[in-house]
């Protein structure tokens, strides 16, 4: 094997390991030699993108289906500038539906604007709630290791919400605030324009493909939204409040086919170094 062809195994072994401590998965197999080179070679240092974000059940969520996106912006600052402004002249204050008056902050979202992959959940919790911040809690915890098994940082992708508001009590948003709320995450997708779109669980799901299938059906297949492929996939909060082997083998599967597509090197699967 030569150094180009080492290399390579490596940074597989690296990123098979990291979805074995991410996932509790036994099926990864990894050889004592690329353990030893986990141990010995860093990550990649890359140079983070700008960053322009302060750090009862709903039974329809389609009451204003979103637009059609345009072209997307080209420039990075122009991407970063429009996303401030969103932020502080419309969401950050934002009084158009009842969830502005139990909430501490606004969760605009945050990441890289230039990113390729776009996670999208369904609401602010307690913790973003207060920090102002997108998955921060218990599920932001799970998600950052998702987000590092795939070979990546958080930095280097971006993450939502359907809804900038925490609903009270973390129900589901209701229909109005749905509608009222998504035309600010329209606007999001429509300056970031990634290659691939993550939704997180059934409420963003259900939102933007525009149906009323459960996650069972929908999940691990893909889908399309306005030109953009989009991967369904369980909630981090539901992983774990139900951490099987199989819904975690879920998840990891599905977030495999996202690398794969756009372009991340896929780990060494079992039998191989």
């Amino acid at each position: 094997m030569n150094v180009a062809d080492n290399s390579k195994a490596h940074a597989r072994a690296r990123l098979a390991l990291r979805a074995e401590r991410a996932f509790g998965l036994d099926s990864v197999r990894i050889s004592e030699e690329s353990v030893q080179a986990e141990a010995k070679i860093t990550s990649m240092k890359t140079e983070a993108s700008p960053e322009f974000s302060t750090v009862p059940r709903a039974t329809d969520l389609f009451a204003a289906p979103p637009v059609t996106i345009s072209l997307p912006v080209k420039s990075t600052s122009e991407k970063v500038s429009l996303l401030k402004m969103m932020n502080e002249n419309e969401v950050r204050d934002c009084p158009k539906c009842r969830l502005c008056e139990t909430r501490t902050n606004t969760v605009f979202g945050e990441g890289d604007p230039d990113s390729k992959i776009m996670f999208i959940g369904e609401g602010p919790g307690e913790n973003e709630d207060l920090q102002g911040r997108p998955f921060v809690g218990r599920a932001g915890e799970l998600l950052n290791k998702w987000i590092t098994a795939m070979g990546l940082r958080r930095e280097q992708v971006f993450i939502a919400n359907i809804v900038k508001c925490r609903p009270p009590g973390n129900r589901e948003p209701a229909p109005d605030e749905v509608a009222t709320c998504t035309p600010y995450l329209v606007r999001q997708i429509e300056i970031i324009h990634p290659r691939v779109i993550v939704t997180l669980g059934r409420p963003s799901m259900q939102y933007m493909l525009q149906t009323k299938n459960s996650m069972g059906k929908m999940r691990g297949t893909w889908q399309d939204w306005r030109g953009v492929k989009l991967m369904p996939t369980y909630h981090p909060a539901y992983v774990l409040r139900s951490y099987t082997y199989e819904t975690r083998k879920a998840v990891w599967d599905d977030l495999q086919m996202v690398m794969k597509e756009v372009g991340l090197p896929l780990p060494a699967r079992k039998g191989k170094e």
